[in-house]
């Protein structure tokens, strides 16, 4: 347990520094929102939800599987946040979050060794497979939604649901092409919490949120691993030098015990 507590304070250094910038600004801006207004626990939840939320987003862009534990913790917060504002949708999202992208990240040890070693780039089929997807999910989540619950905006909800998780699938299985469906993405989200925001049901909070996922969407194309060749070489120099660290202390742990 140690070591893994290890693995992710490791996990959280070696970023670009626009992504800690990033950060702080976005931490500041939750703040002064929250002491904007009237503190209640959902506020309080929503500042816990959104930060953690930047913090996961930040270490998908810089290519570190800590992603996982962030993404359950924020997830967590965004369903009770969802469904205080009745955009069901988003708590199917964060559902979908945590069982295709934060649990597989969580348990599978391919992904967390070294994952900026293993990005790849969709093929023609792929393309027609992820936008067909997204397609065939925002039509049936949009019909259910509307059918069966009083989601006012069951349409914007959906399209935020659809790419999200069409996204979140696309990153676990390590394409890079994921960041034009996080764009699309974040525009969406914008969109549906300005509107739920208008409509007195949400947040600000939520809205600047989705501001900074799309700030993060756009560094993405610059200075990520998941794009910037060289940023991806340093990335997994960095992290072979750990694992042989690792298992460098491991065997003389293991050796002291033996004697």
């Amino acid at each position: 347990m140690q070591n893994y507590f290890k693995f992710l304070g490791h996990q959280l250094k070696g970023w670009p520094q626009q992504n800690y910038y990033l950060f702080f600004f976005s931490l500041g801006c939750q703040v002064m929102t929250l002491v904007g207004q009237t503190i209640t626990p959902l506020t309080i939840l929503t500042f816990i939800g959104t930060t953690l939320g930047v913090l996961c987003v930040l270490a998908i862009n810089a290519a570190k599987s800590v992603n996982g534990v962030l993404g359950v913790l924020s997830a967590l917060c965004f369903i009770i946040t969802g469904y205080a504002a009745k955009n069901y949708l988003t708590i199917f999202e964060q559902i979908a979050y945590v069982v295709t992208l934060d649990i597989p990240v969580l348990i599978s040890s391919n992904w967390n060794v070294n994952m900026a070693s293993k990005i790849r780039k969709f093929t023609g089929r792929s393309w027609a497979v992820a936008l067909l997807s997204t397609v065939v999910i925002y039509l049936l989540s949009g019909w259910a939604i509307g059918a069966f619950t009083d989601d006012p905006r069951p349409w914007v909800d959906a399209i935020s649901f659809a790419i999200s998780f069409t996204a979140g699938i696309i990153c676990f299985l390590r394409f890079n092409n994921q960041y034009i469906w996080w764009l699309a993405s974040g525009l969406a989200q914008m969109v549906l919490w300005f509107i739920s925001f208008r409509q007195g049901s949400a947040t600000l909070a939520m809205f600047i949120n989705s501001s900074v996922y799309l700030i993060n969407d756009v560094l993405a194309f610059t200075v990520s691993p998941w794009y910037n060749e060289k940023e991806r070489q340093r990335v997994a120099a960095a992290e072979s030098a750990y694992a042989e660290q690792m298992a460098t202390q491991s065997t003389g742990q293991l050796a002291h015990e033996n004697n």
